[in-house]
C-alpha cells in the first residue's frame, strides 16, 4: 500500500511504496530530507486514512455504529451493549440489600417514639441507601466498546474497556488491540465537564498525546443554558496535539435526522497520532457523553 509523504519544507505531497516506511528520503522538489511515516493502525488498511464517517444505527437498544470511508464503503462495525437484564438484576439486588439493612435497624430500634428510636430510624434509612448503592454498583455490568471488521462480529479489531463501574469524578477507559496490548487510556473529569467537555488521551506510559474538547467555551456555556436548541448548538470537538494548542483534528456532528459524525484528522498529514486511537476517541466522544 502506498505511503503518502508531505515535505516539511515546501509542502509537496508524494507517494512511495510501503517498503520506504520509516526511512529518510529527499523531497523531489527541494531536496529536503523527510522521514516516511510508518503505516498507521498496525498496518490495518481500515485505519489508513484521515477521515472517518460514523453513523449510529437507529431504533437499537445497544449503541451501534458503522464506520465508513469518504467513498461510502463500510470499514468497521462498532457496538457498545447496554446489558439491560444484568442492570435490572443489579437494581433488584440493591433494593433487596437496602430493605434487609433497614429491617435490621428496625428490629434493633428501641420501642416508643423517643429520640433514641428516631436516631436508629435515621441510621436505618442511611444504611439502606448505602447498601442499595454499594450492591447495585458492585453488580452493575461494565459497558465495553468493541470494534469489529463487520456486523457479523467474527473478527475483533479494537476494544475499549470501561475501567470503573462507578466514577463520581474521573472516569477512565483503556484502548486495546485484540491481543490485549494497551494502546492508550482515555480520561474525563466530570467536574471540568460542567463548563466544557474534555477528554484526555494518554499513551501507555502516561504521557498526554492528545486532548479533545468542545470547540468553543462560549458555545459550551450556551449549550449548558439553552441545550442543543433544535440542533443549532450541536456539540462538536476539536482535537489538540499533546498539551499544546495545536489543532490536529475535529469530531463534528452532522445536521441530519440520524446521528452522523465526521472524524477529520487532515491537520495531521504525517499521521503522528495513531488513527486507531483517534477513531476510538471519536466513538467515546459520542457514546461516552450520551449525545
Amino acid at each position: 500500500m502506498p505511503v503518502s509523504v508531505q515535505c516539511s519544507q515546501c509542502g509537496t505531497t508524494y507517494e512511495l511504496k510501503d517498503e520506504f516506511a520509516g526511512k529518510s528520503v529527499k523531497c523531489p522538489q527541494c531536496d529536503t530530507v523527510n522521514v516516511v511515516p510508518k503505516p498507521v493502525g498496525g498496518g490495518d488498511p481500515a485505519f489508513n486514512r484521515d477521515k472517518f464517517l460514523l453513523r449510529q444505527k437507529a431504533l437499537s437498544i445497544k449503541e451501534r455504529y458503522y464506520v465508513w470511508d469518504e467513498g461510502g464503503e463500510v470499514l468497521l462495525y462498532v457496538e457498545r451493549p447496554v446489558h439491560l437484564a444484568k442492570g435490572l438484576l443489579a437494581l433488584i439486588a440493591g433494593l433487596a440489600a437496602g430493605v434487609v439493612v433497614f429491617m435490621v435497624f428496625a428490629f434493633l430500634a428501641p420501642s416508643g417514639n423517643g429520640p433514641a428510636a428516631g436516631a436508629v430510624a435515621l441510621l436505618g434509612i442511611f444504611g439502606a441507601f448505602v447498601a442499595f448503592f454499594a450492591v447495585a454498583i458492585r453488580l452493575s455490568p461494565k459497558r465495553h466498546v468493541t470494534f469489529y471488521r463487520d456486523d457479523t462480529k467474527k473478527e475483533r479489531v479494537l476494544e475499549i474497556s470501561q475501567d470503573q463501574r462507578w466514577a463520581p469524578i474521573t472516569a477512565t477507559f483503556t484502548v486495546r488491540e485484540p491481543s490485549t496490548k494497551v494502546l492508550a487510556k482515555f480520561r474525563k473529569n466530570y467536574l471540568y465537564n460542567i463548563f466544557r467537555k474534555q477528554w484526555v488521551c494518554l499513551g501507555p506510559g502516561g504521557t498526554t498525546i492528545a486532548v479533545a474538547k468542545e470547540d468553543s467555551i462560549i458555545l459550551s456555556l450556551l449549550r449548558r443554558l439553552l441545550g442543543p436548541l433544535f440542533g443549532l448548538l450541536r456539540t462538536n470537538f476539536i482535537i489538540l496535539r499533546g498539551t499544546s494548542d495545536s489543532v490536529v483534528g475535529e469530531f463534528n456532528r452532522k445536521a441530519t435526522l440520524l446521528d452522523r459524525y465526521v472524524l477529520d484528522m487532515s491537520r495531521d498529514p504525517r499521521r503522528m497520532l495513531d488513527r486507531r486511537i483517534m477513531l476510538a476517541l471519536g466513538v467515546m466522544l459520542d457514546t461516552g457523553e450520551r449525545r
